[in-house]
Protein backbone atom coordinates (compact mmCIF):
# COMPACT_ATOMS: atom_id res chain seq x y z
CA UNK A 1 0.00 0.00 0.00
CA UNK A 2 1.09 3.59 -0.57
CA UNK A 3 0.19 6.59 1.61
CA UNK A 4 -1.94 5.65 4.61
CA UNK A 5 -4.15 8.64 5.31
CA UNK A 6 -6.31 8.25 8.45
CA UNK A 7 -10.09 8.26 8.11
CA UNK A 8 -12.48 9.98 10.50
CA UNK A 9 -15.72 7.96 10.47
CA UNK A 10 -19.07 8.62 12.13
CA UNK A 11 -21.96 6.18 12.31
CA UNK A 12 -24.05 4.02 14.59
CA UNK A 13 -22.74 1.28 16.86
CA UNK A 14 -25.37 -1.28 17.75
CA UNK A 15 -26.21 -4.63 19.26
CA UNK A 16 -28.30 -6.52 16.70
CA UNK A 17 -30.73 -9.41 16.74
CA UNK A 18 -30.61 -11.04 13.31
CA UNK A 19 -32.74 -13.71 11.67
CA UNK A 20 -32.21 -15.18 8.21
CA UNK A 21 -32.89 -18.48 6.51
CA UNK A 22 -29.42 -19.53 7.75
CA UNK A 23 -30.17 -19.01 11.46
CA UNK A 24 -30.56 -16.50 14.29
CA UNK A 25 -28.16 -14.43 16.38
CA UNK A 26 -28.84 -12.17 19.36
CA UNK A 27 -26.96 -9.12 20.67
CA UNK A 28 -24.23 -9.35 18.07
CA UNK A 29 -22.16 -6.36 17.04
CA UNK A 30 -23.71 -4.15 14.35
CA UNK A 31 -24.19 -0.57 13.23
CA UNK A 32 -22.86 1.42 10.29
CA UNK A 33 -19.73 2.65 12.09
CA UNK A 34 -18.91 -0.86 13.24
CA UNK A 35 -18.89 -2.51 9.83
CA UNK A 36 -17.18 0.46 8.22
CA UNK A 37 -14.46 0.72 10.86
CA UNK A 38 -13.53 -2.95 10.87
CA UNK A 39 -13.39 -3.01 7.07
CA UNK A 40 -11.44 0.24 6.62
CA UNK A 41 -8.99 -0.62 9.40
CA UNK A 42 -7.59 -3.32 7.12
CA UNK A 43 -6.09 -0.44 5.11
CA UNK A 44 -5.40 2.46 7.45
CA UNK A 45 -6.14 4.07 10.82
CA UNK A 46 -9.82 4.76 11.46
CA UNK A 47 -10.84 7.42 13.97
CA UNK A 48 -14.30 6.24 14.90
CA UNK A 49 -16.92 8.73 16.14
CA UNK A 50 -19.84 7.14 17.96
CA UNK A 51 -21.51 6.24 21.23
CA UNK A 52 -22.16 3.05 23.19
CA UNK A 53 -23.92 2.37 26.47
CA UNK A 54 -22.61 0.80 29.64
CA UNK A 55 -24.14 -2.51 28.51
CA UNK A 56 -21.81 -2.70 25.52
CA UNK A 57 -20.15 -6.09 25.34
CA UNK A 58 -16.57 -6.89 26.29
CA UNK A 59 -15.99 -8.48 22.89
CA UNK A 60 -17.27 -5.29 21.27
CA UNK A 61 -14.78 -3.17 23.18
CA UNK A 62 -12.01 -5.59 22.21
CA UNK A 63 -12.87 -5.15 18.53
CA UNK A 64 -12.75 -1.36 18.76
CA UNK A 65 -9.48 -1.46 20.67
CA UNK A 66 -7.78 -3.57 18.02
CA UNK A 67 -5.17 -2.55 15.46
CA UNK A 68 -5.68 0.63 13.39
CA UNK A 69 -8.79 1.78 15.32
CA UNK A 70 -8.61 5.01 17.31
CA UNK A 71 -11.37 5.35 19.94
CA UNK A 72 -10.66 8.87 21.25
CA UNK A 73 -13.99 10.02 19.79
CA UNK A 74 -15.98 7.02 21.04
CA UNK A 75 -18.29 8.03 23.90
CA UNK A 76 -19.38 5.61 26.63
CA UNK A 77 -22.60 6.85 28.21
CA UNK A 78 -24.67 5.48 31.07
CA UNK A 79 -27.58 3.55 29.56
CA UNK A 80 -28.31 1.03 26.82
CA UNK A 81 -26.46 0.72 23.53
CA UNK A 82 -28.52 1.27 20.37
CA UNK A 83 -30.25 -2.03 19.57
CA UNK A 84 -31.94 -3.23 16.39
CA UNK A 85 -33.66 -6.43 15.32
CA UNK A 86 -34.30 -7.56 11.77
CA UNK A 87 -35.65 -10.58 9.90
CA UNK A 88 -34.81 -11.21 6.23
CA UNK A 89 -36.97 -12.97 3.66
CA UNK A 90 -35.70 -16.35 2.50
CA UNK A 91 -34.26 -14.87 -0.72
CA UNK A 92 -32.85 -11.80 1.14
CA UNK A 93 -34.84 -9.48 -1.14
CA UNK A 94 -36.64 -7.81 1.77
CA UNK A 95 -36.22 -7.20 5.47
CA UNK A 96 -38.62 -6.53 8.35
CA UNK A 97 -37.49 -4.44 11.29
CA UNK A 98 -38.62 -6.22 14.46
CA UNK A 99 -37.59 -3.49 16.91
CA UNK A 100 -35.45 -0.38 17.21
CA UNK A 101 -34.25 0.85 20.60
CA UNK A 102 -32.16 3.99 20.22
CA UNK A 103 -30.84 3.96 23.78
CA UNK A 104 -27.90 6.35 24.24
CA UNK A 105 -27.82 7.01 20.50
CA UNK A 106 -31.02 9.07 20.81
CA UNK A 107 -29.21 12.04 22.36
CA UNK A 108 -25.83 11.48 20.74
CA UNK A 109 -23.82 14.60 19.84
CA UNK A 110 -20.52 13.99 18.03
CA UNK A 111 -17.46 15.20 19.93
CA UNK A 112 -14.30 15.16 17.83
CA UNK A 113 -10.83 15.38 19.33
CA UNK A 114 -9.05 18.59 18.31
CA UNK A 115 -6.21 16.67 16.63
CA UNK A 116 -8.69 14.81 14.43
CA UNK A 117 -10.57 17.83 13.04
CA UNK A 118 -8.15 18.03 10.11
CA UNK A 119 -8.46 14.35 9.15
CA UNK A 120 -7.75 14.10 5.39
CA UNK A 121 -10.70 11.77 4.74
CA UNK A 122 -14.05 11.92 6.52
CA UNK A 123 -16.71 9.23 6.13
CA UNK A 124 -20.27 10.18 7.04
CA UNK A 125 -21.99 6.87 7.67
CA UNK A 126 -25.63 6.01 7.29
CA UNK A 127 -27.07 8.13 10.13
CA UNK A 128 -29.40 11.13 10.43
CA UNK A 129 -28.29 14.06 8.24
CA UNK A 130 -28.33 16.33 11.31
CA UNK A 131 -25.45 14.33 12.77
CA UNK A 132 -23.63 14.34 9.43
CA UNK A 133 -23.96 18.14 9.26
CA UNK A 134 -22.73 18.41 12.86
CA UNK A 135 -19.51 16.68 11.82
CA UNK A 136 -19.17 18.76 8.63
CA UNK A 137 -19.41 21.93 10.73
CA UNK A 138 -16.57 20.76 12.98
CA UNK A 139 -14.01 19.43 10.52
CA UNK A 140 -11.49 21.21 8.34
CA UNK A 141 -12.62 22.63 5.01
CA UNK A 142 -9.79 20.66 3.41
CA UNK A 143 -11.19 17.26 4.43
CA UNK A 144 -12.30 14.97 1.61
CA UNK A 145 -15.89 13.92 2.45
CA UNK A 146 -17.42 10.59 1.47
CA UNK A 147 -21.10 10.15 2.39
CA UNK A 148 -23.45 7.20 2.64
CA UNK A 149 -27.22 7.47 3.10
CA UNK A 150 -30.44 5.45 3.07
CA UNK A 151 -34.09 5.77 2.07
CA UNK A 152 -35.24 6.60 5.61
CA UNK A 153 -33.45 9.96 5.52
CA UNK A 154 -34.87 10.67 2.07
CA UNK A 155 -38.33 10.19 3.60
CA UNK A 156 -37.94 12.17 6.82
CA UNK A 157 -35.08 14.66 6.37
CA UNK A 158 -34.78 15.44 2.68
CA UNK A 159 -33.75 19.10 2.91
CA UNK A 160 -30.98 18.41 5.40
CA UNK A 161 -29.82 15.45 3.31
CA UNK A 162 -29.45 17.74 0.28
CA UNK A 163 -27.29 20.03 2.46
CA UNK A 164 -25.01 17.11 3.25
CA UNK A 165 -24.84 16.02 -0.40
CA UNK A 166 -23.92 19.56 -1.45
CA UNK A 167 -20.79 19.39 0.75
CA UNK A 168 -19.88 15.83 -0.27
CA UNK A 169 -17.03 14.84 -2.60
CA UNK A 170 -18.15 11.24 -3.19
CA UNK A 171 -21.71 10.01 -2.58
CA UNK A 172 -22.39 6.31 -2.06
CA UNK A 173 -26.01 5.34 -2.70
CA UNK A 174 -27.93 2.28 -3.89
CA UNK A 175 -30.11 2.11 -6.98
CA UNK A 176 -33.44 2.33 -5.14
CA UNK A 177 -32.27 5.35 -3.13
CA UNK A 178 -30.94 7.07 -6.26
CA UNK A 179 -34.31 6.64 -7.95
CA UNK A 180 -36.20 7.79 -4.85
CA UNK A 181 -33.97 10.85 -4.37
CA UNK A 182 -34.07 12.02 -7.99
CA UNK A 183 -37.39 10.61 -9.24
CA UNK A 184 -35.49 9.11 -12.17
CA UNK A 185 -35.48 5.38 -13.01
CA UNK A 186 -32.63 5.68 -15.53
CA UNK A 187 -29.58 5.44 -13.25
CA UNK A 188 -27.33 7.34 -15.65
CA UNK A 189 -29.72 10.28 -15.58
CA UNK A 190 -30.13 9.92 -11.82
CA UNK A 191 -26.35 10.04 -11.49
CA UNK A 192 -26.18 13.26 -13.52
CA UNK A 193 -28.86 14.86 -11.35
CA UNK A 194 -26.93 13.97 -8.20
CA UNK A 195 -23.69 15.30 -9.70
CA UNK A 196 -25.42 18.63 -10.31
CA UNK A 197 -26.05 18.94 -6.56
CA UNK A 198 -22.38 19.14 -5.59
CA UNK A 199 -20.48 15.84 -5.48
CA UNK A 200 -17.73 15.14 -8.01
CA UNK A 201 -18.40 11.39 -8.01
CA UNK A 202 -21.50 9.25 -7.50
CA UNK A 203 -21.22 5.51 -6.81
CA UNK A 204 -24.53 3.70 -7.31
CA UNK A 205 -24.67 0.21 -5.80
CA UNK A 206 -26.92 -2.32 -7.53
CA UNK A 207 -26.69 -5.28 -5.17
CA UNK A 208 -25.83 -8.56 -6.89
CA UNK A 209 -25.67 -6.62 -10.18
CA UNK A 210 -22.58 -4.73 -9.08
CA UNK A 211 -21.99 -0.98 -9.10
CA UNK A 212 -21.73 1.96 -11.45
CA UNK A 213 -19.84 5.22 -11.14
CA UNK A 214 -20.76 8.65 -12.50
CA UNK A 215 -18.61 11.77 -12.65
CA UNK A 216 -15.11 12.46 -13.91
CA UNK A 217 -14.82 8.67 -14.19
CA UNK A 218 -17.74 6.82 -15.81
CA UNK A 219 -18.29 3.07 -15.80
CA UNK A 220 -21.32 0.78 -15.72
CA UNK A 221 -21.67 -2.68 -14.23
CA UNK A 222 -18.57 -3.15 -12.11
CA UNK A 223 -19.19 -6.74 -10.94
CA UNK A 224 -19.29 -8.25 -7.47
CA UNK A 225 -17.40 -11.35 -6.31
CA UNK A 226 -19.30 -14.36 -7.66
CA UNK A 227 -20.69 -17.45 -5.97
CA UNK A 228 -21.08 -16.22 -2.40
CA UNK A 229 -23.34 -18.27 -0.11
CA UNK A 230 -25.12 -15.44 1.69
CA UNK A 231 -25.78 -15.84 5.42
CA UNK A 232 -26.51 -12.25 6.49
CA UNK A 233 -26.60 -9.11 4.28
CA UNK A 234 -26.51 -6.74 7.27
CA UNK A 235 -23.63 -4.30 6.99
CA UNK A 236 -22.79 -5.16 3.38
CA UNK A 237 -23.08 -1.54 2.26
CA UNK A 238 -21.16 -0.24 5.28
CA UNK A 239 -18.30 -2.68 4.81
CA UNK A 240 -18.29 -1.90 1.07
CA UNK A 241 -17.80 1.74 2.10
CA UNK A 242 -15.00 0.70 4.45
CA UNK A 243 -13.09 -1.11 1.73
CA UNK A 244 -13.80 1.70 -0.72
CA UNK A 245 -12.59 4.47 1.59
CA UNK A 246 -9.68 2.42 2.87
CA UNK A 247 -8.38 1.90 -0.65
CA UNK A 248 -8.76 5.61 -1.50
CA UNK A 249 -6.94 6.52 1.72
CA UNK A 250 -3.89 4.66 0.45
CA UNK A 251 -4.06 5.37 -3.28
CA UNK A 252 -5.75 8.75 -3.70
CA UNK A 253 -9.26 9.99 -4.55
CA UNK A 254 -9.03 9.31 -8.28
CA UNK A 255 -8.67 5.51 -7.95
CA UNK A 256 -12.43 5.10 -7.76
CA UNK A 257 -12.81 1.97 -9.92
CA UNK A 258 -10.23 0.02 -7.92
CA UNK A 259 -11.78 1.31 -4.70
CA UNK A 260 -15.17 -0.06 -5.79
CA UNK A 261 -13.55 -3.40 -6.57
CA UNK A 262 -11.92 -3.54 -3.14
CA UNK A 263 -15.15 -2.46 -1.46
CA UNK A 264 -17.00 -5.29 -3.20
CA UNK A 265 -14.30 -7.76 -2.18
CA UNK A 266 -14.67 -6.77 1.48
CA UNK A 267 -18.47 -6.93 1.35
CA UNK A 268 -18.31 -10.47 -0.04
CA UNK A 269 -16.74 -11.57 3.25
CA UNK A 270 -19.30 -9.68 5.34
CA UNK A 271 -22.35 -11.40 3.86
CA UNK A 272 -20.82 -14.88 4.09
CA UNK A 273 -21.28 -15.02 7.89
CA UNK A 274 -23.42 -13.38 10.56
CA UNK A 275 -22.64 -9.93 11.93
CA UNK A 276 -18.92 -9.07 11.78
CA UNK A 277 -17.69 -12.67 11.84
CA UNK A 278 -16.76 -12.63 8.15
CA UNK A 279 -14.71 -9.46 8.61
CA UNK A 280 -12.90 -10.57 11.76
CA UNK A 281 -11.24 -13.53 10.09
CA UNK A 282 -9.72 -11.83 7.02
CA UNK A 283 -6.61 -9.83 6.22
CA UNK A 284 -5.49 -7.57 3.40
CA UNK A 285 -4.09 -10.49 1.38
CA UNK A 286 -7.52 -12.16 1.38
CA UNK A 287 -9.10 -8.94 0.15
CA UNK A 288 -6.49 -8.52 -2.60
CA UNK A 289 -7.16 -12.02 -3.92
CA UNK A 290 -10.89 -11.44 -4.25
CA UNK A 291 -10.27 -7.99 -5.73
CA UNK A 292 -8.09 -9.64 -8.37
CA UNK A 293 -10.96 -11.97 -9.31
CA UNK A 294 -13.38 -9.04 -9.64
CA UNK A 295 -10.82 -7.13 -11.73
CA UNK A 296 -10.45 -10.06 -14.11
CA UNK A 297 -14.25 -10.31 -14.47
CA UNK A 298 -14.40 -6.60 -15.26
CA UNK A 299 -11.69 -6.89 -17.91
CA UNK A 300 -13.38 -9.91 -19.48
CA UNK A 301 -16.71 -8.14 -19.58
CA UNK A 302 -15.24 -5.07 -21.24
CA UNK A 303 -13.63 -7.22 -23.92
CA UNK A 304 -16.99 -8.85 -24.63
CA UNK A 305 -18.78 -5.52 -24.68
Amino acid sequence: MKNQNPILAIGSIALDNLETIKGRRERVLGGSATYFTIAASQFTEVRVVGVVGTDFTKSGHEIFNSKNINTQNLQIVEGDTFAWGGKYSDDFSSRDTLFTNLGVFENFKPKIHFEHLNSPIVFLGNIHPELQIDVINQISNDSFIITDTMNLWIDISLNRLWEVIQKTNILLINDEEAEQLTGEKDLKIAGKILLSKGPKTIVIKKGANGSMVCGEIEMDNIPVFPGIDVFDPTGAGDSFAGGFCGYLANHGPHKVINAIIYGSAVASYTVSKFSIEGLKSINLDNIKKRAAVISSLLKSKNKID
